[in-house]
């Protein structure tokens, strides 16, 4: 089988250093193997097969922003490189790491709140802790003025199906439940490692009892990037039923964050978005991404939430907290809308955590590289 030969040209203002990907042409075996050069010095560079439906070879590209890379995939064993690692920590637990340091835990089996709090707050299908590259715990889990705030995780709140209120945002209204249903494939690599999971959501109010209303699949990867962590989560969500989903417009609710206990108080962490806003003018506000910084054991981290162009309204709405760490991306902002049998919705998010203050231009090249990376098949040279 002859190399096939990629260029890659990100923007001037894109990072440097990003996950990048190009579709295998016809005729080329996915199951590999293959090995990746860079033209330019010859120097092998990690690559993975993402063996989807439509096969993808998956790499980080390296090169100097704004300048064309060429990359030569050819047959062959590839270098053995460190694997961004994706292991069943307990029978509970998915934990991901790369050389040897987590980066977060997926929980699938049920947790019960804490001691005396009502069960009715028992959650699975979250990730946290999310850790920064030394070792911080960025995220929390059932903070005490909001028990159903766990790490990230996902859940609407002024919905209906069937013409009943379905608020899956908050547990105490009994209406709805979210619950881990299995793991489908936990994957590791030298680029990506990750898993694959499944949700249901649960009409609770249902004359005949609890009633699945969604199902949700999520994917999420992390990367074998430099420095920083960055992954990504996908979740696609589908009705159960013939019955849509209608989400009503709300101030919150969707992709949700929860920051560490030390980042709580109106002073305790700060909002940065892409349009230059802050904490005390960015709620509402819509942006392609939002920077949540503080200080944890005496010293700086952050987190970058980044939104993809593909999402239903973007750039999407923000519910950024006046006095909690808390951050949400929320397109019911922008009003009602339905979730219909036949018709996946999909939100696509990247983040990224830092042991430091992400700069702005920072954020803004590292979501240059994810929504808009160029990738060319060349002709053969």
């Amino acid at each position: 089988m002859a190399a096939v030969l990629w260029a890659v040209l990100l923007t001037a203002a894109a990072q440097a250093e990003t996950p990048v990907s190009a579709p295998l042409p016809p005729g080329v075996d996915p199951s590999g193997p293959w090995k990746l050069v860079r033209v330019r010095d010859g120097a092998e560079v990690p690559v993975q097969i993402d063996r989807s439906d439509a096969p993808r070879a998956v790499w980080i590209h390296r090169g100097a922003a704004g300048a064309n890379e060429e990359y030569r995939l050819h047959p062959g064993k590839p270098s053995p490189f460190p694997a961004v690692e994706a292991a069943d920590a307990d029978g509970k637990h998915v934990v991901v790491s790369f050389r040897g340091r987590n980066i977060f835990r997926y929980t699938f089996a049920p947790v019960e709140p804490p001691s005396g709090v009502d069960p009715v707050f028992t959650r699975s299908g979250y990730l946290h802790p999310i850790w920064t590259p030394d070792g911080r715990v960025l995220s929390n889990d059932f903070p005490a003025k909001h028990l159903h705030h766990h790490g990230i995780w996902f859940a609407w709140t002024s919905a209906e199906f069937e013409g009943r209120k379905s608020d899956f945002w908050n547990s105490k209204e009994r209406q709805g439940r979210i619950e881990a249903v299995k793991i489908e494939e936990t994957f590791s690599g030298p680029v990506f490692g990750g898993f694959r999971a499944r949700h249901r959501w649960l009409n609770l109010n249902s004359p005949g009892g609890p009633k699945p209303a969604l199902e949700e699949v999520w994917e999420v990867r992390a990367y074998a990037v430099e420095g920083v962590f960055v992954f990504d989560l996908v979740s696609t969500q589908t009705c159960a039923s013939e019955a849509p989903l209608r989400i009503r417009k709300y101030h919150y609710g969707g992709l949700g964050f929860r920051g560490s206990g030390e980042w709580e108080g109106k002073d305790g962490c700060a909002f940065r978005t892409s349009e230059g806003r802050g904490r005390q003018d960015g709620h509402a506000t819509t942006a392609r991404w939002c920077v949540m910084s503080g200080t944890l054991g005496g010293r700086p981290a952050s987190i970058a939430f980044l939104g993809h162009p593909a999402n239903f309204r973007f750039p999407q709405g923000m519910r950024i907290h006046p006095d909690e760490p808390f951050f949400n991306w929320c397109p019911a902002q922008g009003g009602d809308f339905s979730i219909e049998p036949g018709a996946p919705y999909v939100s696509r998010y990247r983040f990224v955590v830092s042991d430091a203050v992400l700069p702005d231009a920072a954020a803004e090249a590292f979501w240059k590289g994810y929504a808009a990376p160029s990738v060319t098949l060349s002709a053969p040279r």
